[in-house]
């Protein structure tokens, strides 16, 4: 298994994320994947042949209640500022819109703010920490409950805030994520949908199957991101 600094180089490269002179706002929940991710972007910036600069975006759907004190400390120890936004999603989706399933109006609201924080602060990219288990999950997720085959993409560019989005975790496994993490201040998940979502239904499924098809994680990631692929019915042999 590929160091995960050597995998996130990887995927800048193979899918050309930075541009001379970037900057990226790293989108930082205080989670292992965004906390790796923050701390390998600063350490492949010192030699990287391409320049960018870094900042990172806590977005606090608590209102200003979350304890960044130590998440701060790490983040400026790297050399980084840290600007962390006050929002009352918690009590917006939670007490007042009382959400059944909340976790998509969430994800797209702390998205939006992410993103027009960004462009506040002079960034014109975003980074998230999505890997690769995350990519495997949101297909599954989008063709059982949508009845679609899609998935993020590894680089994609949003006409409305002129934002670019790159995911430079997307060639790591979260089991890397996890150990990487463990000497990093991980802000414990407050959230109370986390462990009762649809994706949690589905990392447990793919969890169980892993167990009986061997290598199966790495055989669906392939085929997900390899055009070549992809062999799904065709409207022309229809016509034959």
């Amino acid at each position: 298994m590929k160091n995960i600094e050597g995998l996130i180089r990887k995927a800048l490269e193979k899918y050309n994320m930075i541009k001379p002179n970037d900057k990226i706002a790293v989108g930082l929940s205080g989670g292992k994947d965004s906390l790796v991710l923050l701390t390998h972007l600063c350490s492949i910036q010192k030699y990287y042949p391409i320049p960018f600069t870094l900042i990172a975006i806590s977005i606090d759907m608590f209102n200003g209640k979350t304890d960044y004190t130590k998440l701060t400390k790490y983040v400026n120890d790297l050399g980084i500022e840290h600007h962390i936004v006050p929002t009352p999603l918690y009590e917006l989706i939670f007490e007042i819109r009382k959400e059944e399933n909340p976790c998509s109006l969430c994800a797209r609201m702390r998205r939006g703010l992410l993103n027009s924080t960004a462009k506040e602060l002079g960034c014109n990219k975003v980074a998230l920490g999505h890997h690769a288990d995350d990519l495997i999950e949101t297909f599954f997720l989008s063709m059982f409950y949508e009845g679609s085959l899609n998935t993020f993409a590894p680089v994609t560019y949003l006409s409305r805030t002129k934002i670019t989005v790159i995911r430079p975790l997307m060639l790591v496994q979260e089991s890397q994520t996890i150990k990487d993490a463990k000497n990093m201040p991980v802000i414990q998940n407050n959230c109370p949908a986390d462990k009762h979502t649809q994706r949690e239904y589905i990392k447990d499924v793919l969890k169980k199957l892993s167990k009986d098809i061997p290598n199966m994680q790495n055989n669906i990631f392939n085929a997900i991101t390899t055009p070549e692929r992809y062999h799904l019915f065709d409207k022309n042999d229809n016509m034959k």
